[in-house]
């Protein structure tokens, strides 16, 4: 098209560059996911297999993106923190929110089978994203306690909510009833008194979500062969060879870790310092 007649058509193409030196979020959603999880027979209040599905799309993502340094997913949503310093795709959101919200979803159809080998598709999953602009390290911290609150608000309804349905006997309809107006507090009773279920001894995956971080792969210090010892450099201006050799600095392997822990507290960050560095 370029050159030809017709390539003003361009010009009603807007620029959407990202603010620069922000912490981009992106994050995704489930659309209509809830009748997606009841056409396929999704485990009630929990299906682990959807769940760990999820966990896999996430983890190619993020080895395809090295700027994603954190991910967090619960039920049919994920959230990623993209690097302050990223330039990826120029910053242009369109591309940014179109390509991975694309690979997430390809990701999630193509590994379906690993994780649901008796159930085959019955149509295209859908997932929609965003993406999020965040001036500093307080209101990153903030974002994923939102999420990771909103996990154990969802998930402690959602347990109490089926154990009523599949264990008490109500109709849907009864169940919404019976929790409308309780708290916290009162659901704890409701899962112990009626059902002896201690929802802090419940799966963490549940209860806290999926966390994924970068870990260093710790390797074992080689003697260099003979083979392998640089050879001396000659540095200009000197009368011989100098006694300084080249040494390569390799860049740390690492690898993607799933954790179900508290992203809360101070403790998560302070172990990790470089997710929040630009």
């Amino acid at each position: 098209m370029a050159g030809s007649k017709y390539a003003y058509v361009r010009n009603f193409e807007l620029p959407d560059p990202l603010l620069p030196g922000t912490f981009m979020v992106f994050r995704l959603d489930g659309h209509s996911f809830h009748r997606f999880s009841d056409e396929h027979k999704f485990t009630k209040p929990n299906d682990t297999r959807a769940l760990e599905l999820m966990d896999h799309a996430a983890k190619d993502l993020m080895e395809q993106y090295p700027d994603i340094v954190l991910g967090f997913g619960e039920s049919d949503e994920f959230s990623f923190l993209i690097r302050k310093s990223a330039s990826l795709y120029n910053r242009r959101q369109s591309k940014i929110v179109s390509t991975l919200t694309s690979l997430f979803t390809s990701s999630y159809v193509f590994r379906w089978a690993s994780y649901f080998p008796d159930a085959p598709l019955k149509y295209p999953p859908a997932f929609d994203g965003r993406i999020i602009l965040y001036p500093g390290i307080r209101e990153i911290r903030d974002y994923f306690s939102w999420r990771q609150t909103d996990t154990h608000i969802n998930n402690l309804y959602n347990t109490v909510f089926w154990a009523l349905v599949q264990q008490g006997g109500e109709s849907t309809t009864q169940a919404h009833a019976t929790l409308e107006g309780t708290v916290s507090k009162e659901k704890h009773e409701i899962l112990f008194s009626r059902f002896n279920v201690n929802y802090n001894a419940i799966d963490a995956r549940f209860r806290k979500g999926s966390t994924l971080v970068r870990e260093e792969i710790s390797e074992e210090p080689s003697v260099p062969s003979h083979e392998n010892v640089p050879a001396r450099l000659s540095v200009p201006g000197s009368d011989g060879p100098s006694a300084i050799r080249m040494r390569t600095r390799t860049k740390p392997r690492t690898r993607i870790v799933v954790l179900h822990c508290d992203i809360i507290k101070d403790e998560f960050w302070d172990a990790r310092p470089d997710i929040l560095l630009a």
